[in-house]
């Protein structure tokens, strides 16, 4: 956890990897929620290389560099500074976020900078709200194949000291089937999603202070691919914060309080779908409190960030297990740390330091050290640094199990926290019109849980959640962008093997991720055209179930209709290629094409 102060200052000019992605450059890439347009981005990805437009919540957890092997997340999402994991499994509601309220994203790969707590195991990705402009208006209505309707609202003003800012969406689809049309059968459904949800924010400016309150709702439900299986979340979250600065020195701290219910259903299926049963009913209502407060320091020579945070979160599930039965697992898990890091320039080079440490609810302390080096001249830059990392398994991994299709996987309540130690180098160039970078990673694990194979039947594959002996995650990330005139031209590319000490690849990690978009942008007119690929990746932990890999299209346009009134279409998955993102053991399929078309006003009212 940690303040957008530290973001700006500190991420920005640290040694490790750092994709910044402006709003407009949001815009041109399609996507219903901010996890499909980030897909662009090398490494990253969601768990089952799905959308969040119809996977679980929980499988929403972000993955970065070939780290993340379980629904969990292992990178931290901020937005504002406040985290928006979920407090009992570390997943992310993306659905809580409209682009449309998004001034950039800096996604932050590697755990190279020691403010950031054990959710930042792998990285950071950090997203920024629109400052509050008088009379601003943003309104967007698209509607699309599959009954498809996108509704998004803000509103903000400024009068004298104060600021407000609203913003609201509602969303829904009748999605579409998660099997492919060989192996569907009566029970098989389509997979859908229907959420509203809005936050508001209330800002008091006066000189070199500021004091931030927000409000965020939530209420969503899903239809999960067949007749008996759903899910729907109700969360709200409440949050404050309060900034000032000096000539050369600020402080900032912020507190919240997060409450949210998750509902679930599972099914067990039989081989040729005909029937289903129902097996699990789960309830799991959770909270959290957290904040933090640090202190940074600019001076000519070297620049520090320090202060401590915490999190304490309260979760259950429970459960009704048929044909009879129930159960309740769960608890509390209260972490806390203190942390700093300044960088010193010499001339062109900068070497940067930091530390954390910190305390999780298992009596458990962890130091996480990093160091890193900067130096260039001109255009070009090369870096480096080491840090070591950690993670302490969630209340979910912890007490909670799941089903997907004929695959169930267990709790663990015996889980030790993870480690990482890392170490990456890389040479970046940034000119007017040009920019590349290049990076080299290594990161070694201990104690990784994941999902164990203890069992396989024809109707039934049991997994647990274990701790790992050790695994090592190495590999190279490519991204460069060039621009002419009206053009750009960005690509991305990830190299990831990641393997067990056993020598198995980790689950859910392709070897190869690439990205490309050619952008033309007029003064009407705005078009992007580009594509994504994935190579085949392992579902399991015993590498017998193969996803093939993949590469899919989009399209998008905008068109200046007035002054601030755009017309908009976009499509994804342009060419209707059909891939698989799961086995659970059947086959589960990703988005068909889907398109979207519709009006965008964005201008102030007057």
């Amino acid at each position: 956890m940690t303040s957008v102060t530290v973001v700006e200052k500190i991420t920005a000019e640290a040694p490790g990897s750092v994709t910044e992605i402006e709003d407009q450059e949001l815009q041109r890439i399609p996507g219903v929620n901010i996890d499909d347009r980030l897909r662009m981005v090398p490494g990253f990805s969601l768990f089952r290389r799905s959308s969040s437009v119809v996977a679980n919540p929980t499988t929403q957890g972000v993955s970065l560099r070939g780290v993340g092997s379980t629904g969990a997340s292992r990178t931290l999402v901020l937005r504002d500074g406040i985290p928006l994991n979920d407090p009992f499994g570390g997943w992310v509601y993306w659905t809580r976020v409209s682009a449309d309220q998004v001034d950039r994203v800096e996604v932050s790969r590697g755990a190279s900078t020691s403010v950031f707590g054990d959710r930042a195991m792998s990285g950071v990705v950090a997203l920024f709200s629109r400052e509050p402009e008088r009379h601003r208006l943003q309104a967007s209505y698209e509607a699309g194949n599959r009954d498809t309707h996108n509704l998004s609202a803000g509103y903000s003003n400024l009068w004298g000291n104060f600021a407000t800012t609203f913003q609201a969406r509602a969303f829904t689809t009748d999605g579409y089937y998660i099997i492919s049309e060989a192996d569907r059968g009566p029970v098989d459904t389509k997979a859908n999603l229907r959420f509203a949800g809005g936050d508001t924010k209330l800002d008091w400016l006066r000189g070199r202070d500021r004091l931030s309150f927000q409000f965020d709702v939530l209420a969503e439900e899903r239809d999960n691919g067949t007749v008996l299986q759903y899910n729907s979340t109700s969360l709200g979250m409440i949050g404050a914060s309060y900034s000032r600065e000096w000539n050369r020195d600020s402080m900032s701290a912020y507190a919240y309080h997060m409450r949210q219910e998750f509902r679930a259903s599972f099914s067990s299926i039989t081989a040729d779908r005909t029937s289903e049963r129902l097996t699990l009913l789960q309830t799991v209502p959770a909270e959290a409190t957290g904040g933090a407060a640090m202190v940074r320091h600019s001076g000519s020579r070297w620049r520090g960030v320090f202060g401590g945070d915490f999190q304490r979160v309260e979760g259950y599930s429970k459960e009704q297990v048929f044909p009879s039965g129930s159960r309740v697992g769960g608890g509390d898990l209260l972490q806390h740390g203190v942390f700093g890091q300044a960088d010193f320039s010499a001339g062109p080079a900068k070497l940067f330091l930091g530390a954390r440490h910190h305390f999780t609810g298992q009596d458990s302390r962890f130091f996480s050290p990093s160091a890193g080096i900067t130096a260039g001249r001109g255009p070009w830059r090369a870096r480096g640094s080491v840090y070591r990392s950690f993670r302490a398994p969630t209340l979910n991994e912890l007490y909670r199990e799941f089903r997907v299709g004929n695959a169930v996987t267990l709790a663990n309540p015996n889980l030790k926290p993870e480690a990482l130690f890392g170490a990456e180098a890389g040479i970046d160039y940034v000119g007017e019109s040009r920019r590349a970078g290049v990076t080299f990673y290594r990161n070694e694990l201990t104690d990784l849980i994941t999902n164990v194979t203890l069992s396989v039947a024809p109707n039934l594959i049991t997994r647990q959640r274990q701790n790992a002996s050790a695994a090592l995650a190495r590999g190279v990330e490519v991204d460069v962008r060039q621009r002419w005139r009206s053009w750009q031209f960005d690509a991305g590319y990830l190299f990831a093997d990641s393997r067990f000490a056993t020598g198995e690849r980790l689950p859910q990690i392709p070897k190869h991720q690439g990205s490309a978009q050619l952008t033309f942008m007029g003064h009407n007119t705005i078009a992007a055209a580009g594509f994504r690929s994935n190579g085949a990746q392992f579902e399991d932990d015993l590498n017998s179930f193969v996803l093939p890999g993949f590469a899919v299209a989009h399209f998008s346009m905008r068109q200046r209709i007035a002054s601030n009134v755009w017309a908009q279409f976009a499509i994804e998955n342009l060419f209707d290629r059909e891939y698989v993102v799961g086995q659970s053991p059947t086959a589960l399929i990703g988005a068909p094409r889907l398109w979207r078309v519709g009006l965008r006003w964005d201008g102030r009212l007057r």
